[in-house]
């Protein structure tokens, strides 16, 4: 967890991302980025000078028309001592069923992306704090190169004026792999996704595709993600580097 904690720390301390009196609104799918957020947040509280309350929120997408079970995460919040809210959503009905899309992660993030900040509003939170990290940055990048012809990603801390809630990404450091490193030695519970899509997304094959040209250029990765930083794309050289 300590390796990880740096990475957390590096990048909240980098981008400013936590303030004294904020409440922070962490969204917990269940997978290991979001948990190992979660616990991360927390542990943080205890070595940086600032004082801040975190949230867990969990979104049910209600995937086959099925209640998920996040007792687990229950749990690991009340052995962490943070306030947790499961919201049950149609999301998964929408998306694959009703809507029956052929490319249903853009809607489906979309919606979560929304039911989440009106959730956090409603916990009282003025920020929200998700999951991406490192390679999901580069990743996105790419994607948004070679699907979209256009440069850019998501940014580091991005303030939402319409809400009037700011989210954060803490992870935008810690390599993937690192992540699930932790989440192992941690013993930091997970709830398997059951969206019908999984491992069948663009992202997916975004990922394959950085997976075997890093295999071909050692160090590609690092040098995209310097690419982003050097460049200030979507604000990610506006840190304290």
């Amino acid at each position: 967890m300590q390796k990880l904690l740096g990475y957390v720390r590096r990048a909240v301390t980098d981008y400013n991302m936590i303030e004294d009196g904020d409440r922070i609104a962490v969204g917990v799918s269940g997978g290991k980025d979001s948990v190992a957020m979660l616990a991360a947040l927390v542990k943080l509280r205890r070595i940086i000078e600032k004082d801040y309350t975190v949230v867990g929120i969990t979104l049910d997408p209600g995937f086959s028309g099925e209640m998920g079970d996040y007792t687990v995460i229950e749990e690991l919040c009340r052995e962490l001592e943070v306030e947790y809210i499961v919201k049950r959503t149609q999301i998964g009905e929408i998306v694959f069923d009703i809507r029956n899309e052929s490319n249903p992660c853009s809607l489906c993030a979309r919606m979560r992306r929304g039911a989440l900040h009106d959730a956090a509003k409603e916990a009282g939170c003025n920020k929200v704090a998700l999951g991406h990290n490192y390679d999901d940055a580069v990743e996105t990048f790419i994607m948004n190169l070679f699907n979209e012809g256009r440069v850019g990603c998501f940014s580091p801390v991005t303030y939402l004026s319409r809400k009037d809630i700011t989210v954060i990404r803490p992870l935008i450091y810690a390599p993937e792999n690192e992540i699930r490193k932790t989440v192992k030695r941690a013993q930091l519970p997970i709830v398997e996704s059951k969206c019908p899509a999984n491992h069948a997304t663009a992202r997916q094959k975004t990922k394959d595709f950085l997976y075997n040209l890093e295999k071909e250029n050692k160090g590609v990765k690092n040098r995209i993600f310097g690419a982003m930083i050097r460049g200030n794309v979507s604000g990610w050289g506006e840190s304290g580097d």
